[in-house]
């Protein structure tokens, strides 16, 4: 299938100024109940476009990645999340509410308006929290760069979830959490027309990528992920996820 006209930007950048302001406030927080190790923060542009693509293995992982990237970043966040005062503290921060059941080019045209302004776009390709392997991997963060050109950056957090401990589980006050930026990946911005089977193409490049990147972050910290939700402590029906699809604007389910 071939793309007809080039998807839209969203008329409006979400919010910044309180992004800017909290994320000094929140390392300070976090550092006072765990021992954050930041590694790998060179990787990151330090100007134009980028997309941070993280792995996803607990409920920390979202305001971690917006507390502790060398930039400040919007990320994708479930729309499930903006209800009442940590819903609008959430859009007041700057993050993009996502309806991961139903097409939502809302979200998209926002992700599309960050990137063209030259800003930081977080994405958790996996879908939601699990294993942290990548044996999930959906394939919005690869047509998001197909369409900007905007080089990818994998991060790989270890420590937010406790070995064999449920998906909402947090760890031990004075834990250790490993945030690991790994070297990015680039792919050429396709004009239009662009296929799906492109977007296949490069989501299977960057999935070989970022399990690389996933391996020498374990080697590096000498950690290892936590291993899968345990019987029970799985997401519910409820929090599965869909991702960016290049036919439709926001996607069906599946690995490249």
């Amino acid at each position: 299938m071939i793309h007809a006209e080039l998807p839209r930007s969203s008329d409006r950048h979400p919010p910044r100024q309180m992004l800017h302001r909290l994320r000094p406030l929140a390392r300070a927080v976090v550092r006072q109940r765990y021992d954050v190790r930041v590694a790998g923060e060179s990787h990151v542009p330090t100007h134009g476009p980028a997309l941070l693509a993280a792995n996803h293995i607990g409920a920390l992982d979202g305001p971690l990645l917006a507390a502790f990237s060398p930039r400040p970043v919007h990320a994708l966040t479930k729309h499930e999340m903006f209800t009442g005062r940590a819903g609008r503290l959430l859009l007041r921060s700057g993050q993009i509410p996502l309806n991961r059941f139903d097409p939502d080019p809302r979200a998209i045209r926002t992700c599309l308006r960050v990137l063209r302004e030259d800003g930081v776009v977080g994405i958790f390709p996996e879908g939601k929290r699990g294993a942290g392997d990548l044996s999930r991997f959906h394939h919005g963060a690869a047509y998001l760069a197909l369409v900007t050109g905007a080089p990818v950056v994998p991060v790989t957090f270890l420590g937010t979830r406790p070995a064999g401990a449920a998906s909402s589980a947090l760890p031990r006050r004075g834990d250790r959490i490993d945030i690991v930026f790994g070297s990015s990946w680039q792919v050429q911005q396709q004009p239009w027309p662009r296929r799906r089977e492109q977007v296949l193409h490069a989501s299977a490049l960057l999935l070989e990528h970022m399990r690389g990147e996933l391996d020498r972050a374990c080697a590096l910290t000498g950690r290892d992920l936590p291993g899968p939700l345990p019987a029970g402590g799985t997401n519910s029906e409820s929090d599965r996820a869909t991702d960016n699809d290049p036919d439709t604007g926001f996607v069906k389910r599946g690995t490249p």
